[in-house]
């Protein structure tokens, strides 16, 4: 039976305040990285079904399940206001364009750093699931299959559920349903369309 985007919301609650979700019961030797992909077109309700609702009855669940959110793209932000480099970058990209203040702030931006902030911002071991959105807007500051990666050996046991704006077949992300990145296979569907 297909699932409408609606329906496939409405079961992300129970899955991840489940105590297999948690715990990452049933996985074998994988580890609890989760994708929650949806059509890109529906952004602005995936935003305010996890503010609203998500994290709302997380906190009023028995017991509370504990979430730490980060928003990719406001972490991008932040890292460039921290350096100061966030005025300077958006003057680049008006005078020399996208391509020069990509390749300006790689460093800056890379993966491996941006998993060492994303663990620093949230105390692991005082949350039972790390939450990562807006994916889509901080495109193409940052690549979430390399992003993924970087977090594997950082995160432990904690269960991550990645908000994703376009598809995710167990072995490939496609970006908005058009850009394909590389092949990542390390996480599983969290409610697939079929069921």
């Amino acid at each position: 039976m297909a699932l409408t985007f609606e329906e496939r919301l409405n079961q992300i609650l129970p899955k991840i305040s489940s105590d297999d979700f948690l715990n990452s019961k049933g996985l074998g030797n994988e580890i609890g990285f989760w994708i929650f992909d949806y059509p890109p077109e529906r952004e602005m309700e995936m935003r305010d079904f996890l503010s609203r609702t998500i994290l709302t009855s997380l906190n009023k669940s028995q017991p509370p399940v504990r979430a730490g959110v980060i928003n990719l793209f406001e972490l991008v932000i932040q890292l460039l206001q921290e350096r100061n480099l966030l005025d300077k970058a958006i003057e680049m990209q008006r005078s020399k364009g996208d391509e020069a203040v990509m390749a300006a702030l790689r460093p800056v931006l890379k993966e491996d750093k941006l998993a060492i902030k994303i663990v620093s911002l949230v105390d692991l071991g005082n949350i039972d699931v790390l939450i990562l959105s807006g994916v889509g807007s901080a495109y193409p500051m940052l690549r979430t299959h390399t992003l993924l990666s970087a977090l594997h050996p950082l995160v432990g046991r904690t269960p991550l559920l990645m908000l994703y704006p376009g598809r995710y077949d167990g072995y490939s992300l496609r970006l908005f349903n058009k850009l394909s990145e590389d092949h990542y296979y390390r996480a599983f569907r969290l409610v697939p369309e079929v069921q």
